[in-house]
């Protein structure tokens, strides 16, 4: 991490914090090069948290000659410790980490929750729930196929534990697992209150219909108590203008927490979600451990799935819960090594793609980072599932360009057919996406949009002249949207999609109809929308928690510090059936070479807690 020097700063959030740290330093009596010292690293800190790190190493990016030595910074009288962190606007740990208060704060809550989470239910694996897992998981096994059920495994440490996190790729069988889970805890208590949630809007709705897609095995009275729809995370802790209704002195009134797409999760919000569920509960995070971060500071999921090892207790109650023979289960060996054992199961089979899979493959060379296999198996793609343009122009080509307008083809097809079908032109819809590395540059999200929209306004124009938008409006008939910004009145949150109809009789203007969970729609006045922006193409980051049966991913011209393994990943597994990749083999090598690495103190503040606790 280069230090950044006074006259470099250009940071307005960091330069207010790098000023304020030095005035307070000079104030205590600090002498000026000491305060300018410490100034110089609250800058770096700051600066260091927009790009996703929770904090910095000391040890990392400063010159020889000028370290900014721990014991200075304590001397300094603004920078405070694990032990002694006072109201002090930095904390320095032992290990050369140093934060920003608040977020160190959030870690070592974070990491106390989770060590009170992380304890066993006694008495949870008797003979029914032995039974009932023997029972619901039958399907799975497969004649001449010996290997151990991770569902059944996975559901039977759930049952087992007040905390589980199960990390696996698309199609790996976490929903699968879930359904089972759910059926086990609502046998024992068919009063149990469970709440669904994930990060988007789209993620929970996909969640709580993979649910009820997965029930159809289920005796019938275990099908009905099923929760029959899932939420975002900010409304299942009651999002207000001045913060959450939910919280640790007002918990959510729920015996169960299961949160799909976890990887999501920010620190932040990871923190103030835990901190809501009641202690006796039970909290389940799914996710996939190489996909994106979150956006904000963090990769909680990552750190928290780092370590799938077992104690030889519980690897002895779940070979007895899952009929397996003495010594049959044996873990991974973890990534790191953690305090959280007996909480973490991998999915690594995939029950989604063939063996011979393009696309399967394809994942699993990117998210190992074999580049060159990856490379050959795109260079090797038919066409049929996966599809390669080597190309590094500024702009698309003419193939991509035409994919992009393809693409979309049966769903602008389906808005001339019957323009008010909200539910079908959502399901068209949501068929095909163009997926970006990036925001901006002539290979990003709004250029994309921009083009979209142009060619999307001529292919509708009969249908615009009989519902001519409003003057100055970037609305138009067939237009799908994205909504940016939270807006709880409307139950509109961010990452939300919807289409842009005409009007019904009565209704004043364009409406925009948004997908709800039961297969409904939602409809609201185009003018009403909180801020929002075309969703032909979205970012990477966005379309976490989205599935589609194709995706058109468009990597920059050139390389990019945003270009990452997690990123090529992500983008390839949204993918159902086909996908198409544009980006020269220098870009594709590079970001399949650029692992993710995010500076973080969450695993030793798990020791600390965990030392606190015993």
């Amino acid at each position: 991490m280069t230090p950044i020097g006074i006259a470099e700063r250009d940071d307005p959030l960091a330069d207010g914090l790098a000023a304020q740290l030095e005035r307070w330093a000079l104030a205590l009596g600090s002498d000026p090069a000491l305060a300018q010292r410490v100034a110089r690293l609250g800058h770096a800190v700051s600066r260091a948290t927009r790009e996703g790190h929770v904090c910095v190493q000391l040890a990392e990016g400063w010159p020889d000659d000028e370290p900014p030595l721990r014991r200075e910074l304590l001397a300094s009288g603004v920078v405070g410790t694990p032990a002694d962190p006072g109201a002090r606007p930095l904390i320095v740990d032992d290990d050369g980490r140093v934060y920003l208060h608040r977020h160190f704060d959030l870690e070592r809550r974070l990491a106390r929750r989770l060590v009170h989470a992380a304890q066993p239910q006694p008495g949870t694996l008797g003979g029914a729930a032995r039974e009932r897992l023997a029972t619901l998981f039958q399907g799975n096994h497969r004649p001449g196929d010996d290997a151990v059920d991770g569902q059944q495994v996975a559901a039977a440490l759930a049952l087992r534990q007040r905390f589980t996190v199960i990390s696996g790729g698309p199609g790996t069988g976490k929903t699968t697992t879930v359904v089972n889970l759910l059926a086990c805890l609502l046998a024992d208590n068919p009063a149990a209150r469970i709440a669904l949630a994930a990060p988007t809007g789209k993620a929970a709705a996909r969640l709580a219909e993979a649910i009820r897609e997965r029930a159809a095995h289920l005796p019938a009275d275990l099908r009905e108590r099923l929760p029959q729809a899932a939420s975002t995370v900010h409304r299942l802790l009651g999002v207000t203008p001045t913060g959450f209704v939910h919280h640790a002195g007002r918990p959510l009134a729920i015996d169960a927490l299961i949160v799909d797409e976890a990887s999501m999760l920010d620190l932040a919000l990871a923190t103030q979600l835990l901190e809501a569920v009641p202690a006796h509960a039970r909290i389940v995070l799914l996710g996939d451990q190489h996909q994106l971060a979150a956006v904000e500071s963090g990769a909680v999921f990552a750190e928290l799935s780092a370590d799938p090892t077992l104690s030889d207790a519980c690897r002895a109650d779940l070979e007895t819960a899952c009929g397996l023979a003495p010594g049959r289960l044996q873990p991974p060996a973890p990534l790191q090594p953690s305090v959280l054992h007996d909480s973490v199961v991998w999915f690594d089979r995939n029950f989604r793609f063939a063996a011979d899979s393009a696309i399967g493959r394809l994942a699993m060379q990117v998210k190992t980072g074999r580049s060159a296999e990856a490379l050959a198996t795109l260079r090797a793609a038919a066409g049929a599932e996966l599809q390669w343009w080597d190309d590094g122009g500024a702009r698309p080509g003419a193939a991509v360009r035409d994919q992009l307008v393809r693409g979309h083809g049966a769903y602008l097809d389906a808005v001339r057919r019957d323009p008010h079908d909200a539910v079908a032109l959502a399901q068209g819809f949501a068929s095909f996406r163009v997926l970006c590395a990036r925001r901006e540059g002539p290979r990003g999200m709004v250029a994309v949009n921009e083009a979209l929209d142009v060619h999307a306004r001529q292919a509708l124009a009969p249908l615009l002249e009989r519902h001519p938008p409003p003057p100055g409006s970037a609305a138009y008939p067939g237009r799908p949207v994205m909504v940016l910004r939270n807006q709880p009145l409307l139950q509109l949150f961010n990452g939300d999609i919807g289409i842009t109809l005409p009007p019904q009789p009565g209704e004043p203007g364009l409406i925009v109809a948004f997908p709800l969970a039961d297969g409904g729609v939602r409809r609201v006045p185009a003018l009403r929308l909180p801020e929002h922006q075309s969703a032909w193409a979205m970012t990477v980051h966005k379309s976490q928690g989205s599935e589609f049966d194709a995706v058109l991913v468009l990597l920059p011209e050139a390389r990019s510090p945003v270009l990452t393994r997690e990123l090529l990943y992500t983008a390839v597994t949204r993918a159902r059936r086909r996908v198409a990749i544009a980006g020269s083999a220098a870009v594709v090598a590079a970001a399949i070479d650029a692992p993710t690495r995010r500076h973080s103190g969450l695993l030793a503040r798990l020791r600390e807690a965990c030392t606190e606790s015993a």
